[in-house]
């Protein structure tokens, strides 16, 4: 069974910002992480209704990926994701429940990469090097702090 943790945490107040690395953020049911662009209705994709748009993860082995296999030094926080994570299966946790912290999230697509995050980076060739592993879209289903450091694991039994 797999354990992972929370490596950094990112949110941004409005679209096309630069994300804040914070140590916490707070996680809302049904609306997304206090402070961040999409609980705050100003995300590029606000008016796509989704609730598995609430929190985004990243994997920190995939930036150590685009590095050593692209050449593309990417920031946790250039990555335009919340929780970047580090020993958590992410593209295995579409449709699964699991915990950070004691925040139960719901897996509910995996992100696919867009030309708007190239763009806006101005790295060439970050859009294919992404391809089926740029994250996971979660629905959160329970209210929480959550902060770096923080671990990250399945939930156990029939009840969740």
């Amino acid at each position: 069974m797999w354990q992972g943790t929370v490596e950094s945490l990112h949110i941004v107040a409005e679209k096309s910002q630069p994300m804040t690395t914070v140590e916490t953020i707070h996680a809302i049911p049904g609306r997304g992480l206090e402070g961040d662009r999409y609980a705050n209705g100003k995300g590029t994709y606000s008016n796509k209704l989704e609730e598995g748009r609430q929190v985004t993860l990243f994997e920190q082995e995939t930036l150590e990926a685009l590095h050593r296999d692209h050449g593309i030094a990417l920031e946790p926080r250039e990555t335009r994701r919340n929780v970047i994570t580090r020993g958590v299966p992410l593209n295995h946790l579409v449709g699964q429940r699991f915990l950070v912290s004691d925040v139960l999230l719901e897996g509910m697509r995996l992100n696919k990469p867009c030309r708007y995050l190239e763009d806006l980076l101005g790295i060439k060739g970050l859009f294919k090097a992404l391809i089926h592993r740029s994250g996971l879209n979660c629905r959160i289903l329970t209210e929480g702090e959550i902060r770096v450091g923080h671990t990250v694991r399945p939930v156990e039994g029939p009840d969740v």
